[in-house]
């Protein structure tokens, strides 16, 4: 079968690297774009708090301005109303004036009622109209003395005849006044259809009649209860703005964040949202890529497996074809009955793998030179096995089917990198609470920039591999007898060792 090439299934095999790169980079672009999208929404949140602030600013400072003009009005009024009880004083004066001072009085009054523009009305003690002169002799009743009693009537008397003077608004008065009027329909325009979409609700001073709105759903005040709740949560939000109408009328101004504004208070819980996807979609990809790597992994077990089986059965096959016509002989059943015992334990091996092996107090020398001896008989007479072991007992608890495993495929691994010819040399020692297996070659050794990976499954640098020998070793090494196997050093061009660490039994 023809293999894909090495740099082919370095890409490959390197996959748990890469998808740690892979995660770290996805974390950090998204961590980086989240933070730019976060500043800005927080520029853009300051720049909708502080237009509403510099709304609000302008509404009490309007507030403030309507009330001066109000307070303005008060004074003309009570300046008109000055003038008019000045007139009647005046006229009341003639009553002991002389025909000159009379003269004087009278040209007075008419500057004083020209000056004011003010409508008034003269009336005897019968109600009867005698000033104007248009009207003399009509009386004031009806819509007319209605419209002249808005402001409270003056009594006096003139050569012994008692009069009353009405008076209304100057035509000055009247015109500022509808000017303010029109000031503020346009204030509270103003304040409810504001030019930076802010939700308003005007009420009067007792925070129950409702004035006016804006930028809001007519549904959500059209009853009362509707509109004492929108009322506390705005009030809850912002602290409602007082301001005072013409007339001393109070009111108060209740506003809450703009639509805009809303939105973005729930940008921070659509970036965890966002991250959340990023990280299930990131652990959906490697969780797959995980099962493609188990798949690979049996795959290359069952290629093993056959691999294995292989050397057993052929030697099987050539003892038969040398018996076929000679003389059977004892020592010939022995080397039989040795590829069966072979085939018995590669058995015993992979039924291991995928379950919890049953660990038993081994001794680990003998279990070693077990397998060392198996492999020297079979092995190219060029390559040197040595051995060195102490002179106590080393009981290790161990499944010694799995042990042989790891001895034999770190054996192989050496005979290959020697290419046939070398040493090979297992040394074994120990202190209070563990046991080291050095285990070394003199071959090619292993570059540095791949020795990270050689424990990597299907990780190999050979033509004719599958890059599972190394990961298993580490699998029965690690996972089932708790200890550590690694790589001790390396040097191109003059050998490797391997450790591998053991807790003694207790």
């Amino acid at each position: 079968m023809k293999r894909i090439n090495l740099k082919s299934r370095q890409k490959i095999y390197h996959s748990p690297r890469v998808k740690w790169i892979v995660l770290a980079v996805t974390v950090a672009l998204s961590i980086f774009a989240l933070w730019e999208i976060n500043n800005i929404a927080t520029q853009i949140r300051h720049s909708e708090k502080q237009k509403v602030s510099l709304w609000a600013q302008a509404i009490s400072q309007k507030a403030q301005l309507m009330s001066y003009s109000d307070e303005f009005f008060k004074q003309v009024g009570i300046d008109e109303y000055r003038k008019m009880r000045m007139y009647t004083d005046i006229l009341q004066s003639f009553n002991s004036d002389q025909a000159t001072d009379m003269r004087f009085s009278l040209a007075y009054v008419n500057y004083i009622v020209d000056s004011c523009q003010t409508d008034l009305i003269i009336t005897d003690a019968d109600g009867v109209i005698t000033v104007p002169q248009e009207m003399s002799g009509q009386r004031l009743q009806g819509r007319l003395l209605e419209e002249f009693s808005q402001n409270p009537p003056f009594h006096y008397t003139i050569w012994g005849m008692p009069m009353t003077l009405y008076y209304k608004e100057s035509h000055t008065y009247r015109e500022l006044r509808h000017v303010l009027n029109g000031f503020l329909q346009s204030f509270l325009s103003e304040i409810t259809n504001n030019s930076v979409f802010v939700p308003v609700v005007i009420t009067d001073g007792s925070m129950h009649c409702l004035l006016s709105y804006g930028n809001l759903d007519e549904n959500s005040i059209n009853t009362p209860e509707k509109l004492a709740a929108t009322l506390e949560r705005m009030q809850h939000e912002n602290t409602p703005i007082q301001i005072t109408l013409p007339d001393s009328q109070r009111a108060y101004v209740f506003y809450e964040s703009t639509p805009l504004l809303k939105a973005l208070n729930w940008v921070p819980v659509l970036y965890v949202f966002i991250l959340m996807v990023l990280v299930l979609i990131s652990y959906n990809l490697f969780r797959t890529a995980r099962s493609m790597e188990q798949n690979r992994i049996w795959v290359g077990m069952a290629k093993e497996t056959a691999h294995q089986l292989g050397t057993p059965i052929s030697s099987l096959i050539a003892w038969t074809d040398y018996l076929e016509g000679k003389t059977f002989d004892e020592k010939y059943s022995a080397e039989i009955r040795k590829d069966l015992a072979r085939l018995e334990t590669i058995t015993h091996r992979f039924s291991k793998i995928g379950s919890v092996p049953e660990l038993k107090d081994e001794n680990l020398c003998e279990v070693v030179e077990n397998a060392i001896s198996y492999l020297k008989t079979r092995s190219p007479k060029t390559v040197e096995f040595q051995t060195g072991y102490p002179d106590n007992e080393l009981i290790v608890p161990m499944n010694r089917y799995l042990f042989e495993w790891v001895i034999e495929n770190l054996c192989k691994n050496a005979i290959d990198a020697m290419e046939g010819s070398g040493i090979f040399s297992v040394i074994v020692s120990d202190d209070s609470k563990h046991i080291y297996l050095d285990i070394s070659d003199t071959g090619k050794g292993i570059p540095t920039s791949v020795q990270k990976h050689i424990f990597e499954s299907g990780y190999t640098t050979k033509q004719r591999g599958w890059g599972l020998g190394l990961s298993l070793a580490r699998r029965i090494i690690n996972e089932y007898h708790r200890g550590k196997i690694f790589l001790k050093y390396s040097v191109v061009g003059q050998g490797t060792v391997f450790r591998i660490v053991l807790r003694k039994s207790r």
